[in-house]
């Protein structure tokens, strides 16, 4: 599973011009199943996303975690994040997982998150969807496990 993860003032998802999830401070990800993955990096990666020291804190350091400072969380999944572009000029998404495989580990990999007890929001599965946000920073960084 790879995770894009920004630190955003808010984010919001929208399908067919209707918005399915907002947050306002907090973390945007966008999140791609990988072919053949287990379940078990799952706990792992929302524990990271979770627990990354990205927000700063009172002396100006990136010190205090989304936990910490009570943000939000917008999951958005993006198969594309496993899309091939070495050859060619099309995108390959063979390493993508298909939308049976994928589906349920991000279903999965949403409920970790909502143990945190932070509000978490998400994006539809295999919807066409317009992203809106306000990178903070920017501050952006690729977990994958």
């Amino acid at each position: 599973m790879r995770v894009v993860v920004q630190r955003v003032a808010w984010a919001r998802v929208k399908v067919e011009d209707k918005i399915v999830g907002q947050i306002g401070r907090g973390l945007l990800l966008l999140v791609g199943v990988k072919r053949g993955e287990a379940g078990a990096s799952l706990t792992w990666l929302a524990n990271k996303v979770l627990n990354l020291r990205i927000f700063e804190g009172e002396e100006g350091r990136m010190d205090r975690s989304v936990l910490e400072v009570g943000g939000e969380l917008l999951v958005v999944p993006q198969f594309t994040l496993y899309g091939d572009v070495q050859k060619g000029r099309r995108p390959s998404f063979d390493a993508a997982a298909p939308p049976g495989e994928a589906e349920p580990l991000f279903r999965q990999f949403v409920e970790e998150l909502k143990r945190s007890g932070l509000k978490v929001e998400q994006g539809i599965f295999q919807a066409h969807m317009v992203v809106e946000l306000a990178n903070d920073g920017p501050v952006t960084f690729v977990l994958e496990r």
